[in-house]
């Protein structure tokens, strides 16, 4: 098949939409698919054109920002010429292209595919909130071009208040998720390049520096937590500097942060190895997510792939793994005390929160992933 997939940014963009998508399209080029990604060239260093593990990438110049958004004036000329030669168009969403993307390709007769990723919820502000209806609008105009909408869960889509209105269209897959082995040398040389001593609890969070990632609530719990246990460390895996449209956040953080006195360490983006390393090292995780912009949590999953358990929010979806597999717990959103307590319950006692790590790693590989989009790209194109 020649799969065109559309999105607003794409490796080597950092967020958890651009890795879900990286997955899914190489694991569809190594099944013998073409696969050309169309994005924005939001870095003037990246090449207009390139491909890369085999996926072809089409990058349009961006002529301004609008919120987190971009403005591509050629976007609509290189969309249509690569929809004309493709077999299927899978849309990733939240995105304002998508909108006139998935018109093309219904007036050309291709079947449309919507992924859709999370309800978008910007900060308050004028620019912000009519960014929020555009984007709100083109969803619902690519929604209803859409033959098929995939989603990770039932539950987000039956909790969404953009999903509910498509549950006909909705197909549940899950996303995909893959780590690479690691070691014993892998771990000690993660250990000592970041300093972390023998038998020392770490807790660790994988995201970006970003609003609804709700990162204040884990500050605000590790007082708690250090009474219990006074060696304990966050460790934060992820862009926390220069995250588009969250400098306001991190500046209010910045205090509260100086005031954990070395308990919390920064590491940046990781390449794959360290990643797998960071996570066998934690002793449990914490996705505090506050609202419906988190709509799964694949760092949940890989936490889990790696035997650690993990603290998740109950909101929809982001609950989903840790219901599913019995590895952690669930704490109401924005509540630190409750997030602090349950840190503690895992801290002291590990061993109540083991799961079957290989059968998540089966579950969750991106070739099995691939494999359901492949199926459901053919059912959208025989009916076509």
């Amino acid at each position: 098949m020649r799969i065109l997939i559309a999105l607003t940014y794409y490796r080597p963009h950092y967020s958890g939409l651009t890795i879900y998508t990286e997955r899914l399209a190489r694991a569809l080029v190594q099944r013998g698919h073409q696969v050309t990604v169309i994005t924005s060239r939001f870095d003037r260093s990246l090449k207009a054109r390139e491909v890369r593990d085999g996926v072809e990438i089409v990058r349009p110049w961006v002529l301004g920002r609008v919120s987190k958004g971009v403005l591509m004036p050629t976007m609509g000329i290189q969309a249509l010429e690569l929809t004309r030669k493709a077999d299927v168009v899978n849309l990733h969403v939240p995105q304002l292209d998508a909108a006139p993307i998935s018109i093309q390709a219904r007036l050309l007769g291709k079947p449309v595919v919507l992924t859709y990723h999370c309800d978008l919820q910007l900060p308050a502000g004028l620019i912000h909130r009519v960014a929020n209806q555009v984007s709100h609008v083109a969803n619902h105009i690519s929604a209803r071009n859409a033959n098929r909408i995939v989603t990770n869960t039932r539950d987000y889509a039956e909790h969404s208040p953009f999903l509910k209105n498509y549950l006909d269209k909705v197909e549940v897959i899950a996303p995909p998720v893959v780590l690479p082995e690691s070691g014993d040398q892998d771990a000690a040389a993660f250990r000592q390049k970041f300093q972390i001593q023998k038998d020392q609890k770490i807790v660790g969070m994988a995201a970006r520096l970003a609003t609804e990632k709700g990162v204040e609530y884990l500050i605000e719990a590790m007082p708690e937590v250090l009474k219990h246990h006074p060696d304990a460390r966050v460790l934060f895996v992820g862009q926390h500097q220069n995250v588009l449209g969250e400098e306001q956040y991190a500046a209010r953080l910045a205090p509260m942060l100086d005031q954990l006195n070395g308990h919390w360490s920064f590491l940046g983006i990781l390449a794959p190895s360290e990643l797998a390393a960071f996570f066998k090292e934690c002793r449990a995780t914490v996705l505090p997510s506050i609202n419906g912009t988190e709509s799964f949590g694949m760092v949940q999953i890989e936490s889990m792939s790696c035997g650690t358990p993990v603290i998740a929010t109950d909101i929809p979806g982001v609950r989903q793994p840790v219901t599913c597999t019995g590895m952690g717990e669930i704490v109401p959103p924005r509540n630190s005390l409750a997030l602090a307590k349950a840190l503690i319950r895992l801290l002291d006692r590990p061993e109540n929160y083991c799961g079957d790590p290989e059968a998540i790693k089966r579950q969750y590989a991106p070739d099995s992933v691939a494999a359901h989009y492949e199926a459901l790209f053919r059912e959208t194109i025989e009916k076509r």
